[in-house]
């Protein structure tokens, strides 16, 4: 019997989070979860990994690996152009390739197996990469590659999976791996294919066991909005905020986030689309106070798991209104800041104010604004 560091595909159940090496942080977190806390109630999706071995094994037969050690060869990361135009050439090579045959058999094969397992021919999954050096404690690469949803059928599975592969050569991710002094070659990707909770036709969001404003350990802190996750991890809107605190298991405050627009599923070959959030709807929370405790119970249950401060993603499914987690990972600023140290930045003088948003952190910050009117002017981004 193969051993797990050569196999092309680990099932969840396989996986627990000792696996990072050969899978990555998120499939070892959710194979973590799949296998010890769905017994205590927290559900999680089943699906399996494409492992680590199986980019490395298609990195060296077809070549690639040496082709990007080129490509990438005397780069400076600072000069965005060159980072742009080398970042494309090095994910254009990976693209070109055909995956192993044998490969994409066993990729195949594991799919319609999960497909059976839910009684449907071409079930639909969520592909997302995972990174062998993804959500450590002292560096977060969380959110640098892709995540493909609503992909169904075998062959927009395997282009999805070489699609994340190349993702693992973002601009962002290339940029960050030579600021934090991670060699390229050392990490590797591994591709997580679970199936997709249909929050499309409901609500999901993120949750963290502590304050991440404060740090403060005693509040689960809940975000939520309707439509598929990836709005809420990207940005995109400005969800519903909750905060529980756990001693009590009270819910202390509520804040209705706008919520204007939601990610679903596409038709007619189309994976995911926009769709606008009406008024009604986004004057209403996305989700209901006894959800709200079941989630914070959950990730009181995950951090106690796992023994530290944890960043977690759920998901409620339309068709059968349960509550699923889909992802967890160590929470990487606040837990990492000195507890004996309280810093806090005054404004001293007041002007005109120019634009309005939602902080993130609590310092301040001066100097010139630069305004670009398009992603092709980032070079002029300082």
């Amino acid at each position: 019997m193969k051993s797990k560091s050569k196999k092309y595909i680990l099932w969840f159940n396989e996986l627990g989070i000792k696996d990072i090496p050969y899978v990555g942080g998120k499939n070892a977190s959710l194979g973590e979860m799949y296998s010890k806390l769905v017994k205590k109630g927290v559900l999680v999706p089943n699906g399996f990994a494409v492992t680590a071995f199986a980019y490395r094994t298609f990195m060296k037969k077809t070549g690639t690996d040496k082709k990007i050690k080129e490509l990438l060869k005397g780069l400076d990361t600072h000069n965005i152009r060159d980072l742009m135009t080398r970042g494309s050439k090095v994910r254009q090579a990976i693209l070109k390739q055909e995956l192993p045959k044998d490969l994409e058999e066993e990729i195949v094969i594991a799919y319609n197996k999960l497909s059976k397992s839910f009684k449907k021919v071409n079930v639909d999954v969520a592909v997302r990469s995972s990174a062998t050096a993804e959500d450590l404690p002292d560096a977060s690469f969380a959110g640098q590659q892709e995540t493909y949803l609503n992909i169904t059928g075998p062959d927009d599975l395997l282009k999805a999976v070489k699609e994340c592969i190349a993702s693992l050569f973002t601009n962002r991710a290339i940029s960050y791996r030579e600021d934090k002094g991670f060699d390229h070659f050392e990490i590797a990707l591994s591709v997580s294919i679970q199936k997709m909770v249909r929050s499309d036709l409901s609500s999901s969001g993120v949750m963290f066991s502590i304050h991440t404003e404060s740090g403060f350990p005693d509040v689960v802190l809940i975000n939520s909005s309707y439509g598929l996750g990836e709005y809420i991890v990207k940005g995109v809107v400005t969800p519903d905020e909750i905060l529980v605190f756990k001693p009590t298991m009270a819910i202390i405050s509520k804040a209705i986030g706008p919520k204007k627009s939601k990610l679903i599923y596409g038709k007619g070959g189309e994976d995911t689309k926009d769709a606008k959030v009406s008024l009604k709807d986004r004057n209403k929370f996305s989700i209901s106070d006894k959800e709200i405790l079941k989630l914070a119970k959950w990730a009181m249950i995950v951090a106690d798991h796992y023994k530290k401060p944890m960043d977690m993603e759920w998901a409620k499914d339309g068709r059968d209104n349960k509550l699923y987690l889909v992802q967890a990972r160590p929470e990487t600023v606040e837990s990492q800041k000195d507890k004996n140290v309280i810093e806090e930045y005054k404004l001293k003088g007041k002007g005109k104010v120019l634009v309005e948003g939602a902080a993130v952190g609590k310092k301040i910050g001066a100097g010139k604004v630069n305004v670009i009117k398009s992603i092709s002017q980032i070079d002029k981004f300082k």
